[in-house]
């Protein structure tokens, strides 16, 4: 069965006509060529596809498109603003905070839902906020250096 899917991604409304059984992931990805949010273990056990539904964290292989009917969903893609890197993107960038690159989407985004609930996080917080997301290329020490240097810039 199909029906018709409408929501607000990443500040735009959308519409589209989406199969009740489609993952949310293979709707960003294939239907609005959203390819920030990454396919990696098809569990959520990995965390690379989170995105955020109403500005909190979910992983999107584990949900269903229809589920997100009249949410506002977030991709990697929408927070940059004017072709320049919102405060997490260039923290990772600046720190270092990206090996490979595959987890980076959904790290970035795990970590925006974090800022937005608690714009001060300690480390353990950091730690917390991204337990739902693996790295399989570093030792988290620059991923939550650049997490903290987001939050640092976006209180200042």
């Amino acid at each position: 069965m199909k029906s018709v899917l409408s929501l607000r991604l990443n500040e735009r409304a959308r519409d589209d006509v989406v199969a009740d059984n489609l993952l949310l992931v293979d709707y960003l990805r294939e239907a609005c060529g959203l390819t920030g949010t990454k396919i990696g273990c098809d569990g959520g056990e990995c965390g690379a596809c989170t995105v955020l539904v109403d500005g909190q964290p979910r992983h999107s292989c584990l949900t269903l498109a229809a589920q997100v009917q009249g949410a506002h969903v977030e991709t990697v893609e929408g927070l940059g603003a004017n072709g320049r890197m919102g405060a997490l993107q260039r923290g990772f960038h600046e720190k270092l905070g990206a090996q490979c690159g595959f987890c980076t989407p959904g790290m970035i985004m795990a970590a925006e839902g974090l800022l937005r609930a608690n714009p001060d996080p300690s480390d353990a917080e950091i730690q917390a906020g991204l337990a739902a997301n693996i790295c399989r290329c570093t030792g988290y020490v620059k991923i939550i250096e650049a997490v903290r240097q987001a939050a640092t810039e976006s209180r200042t």
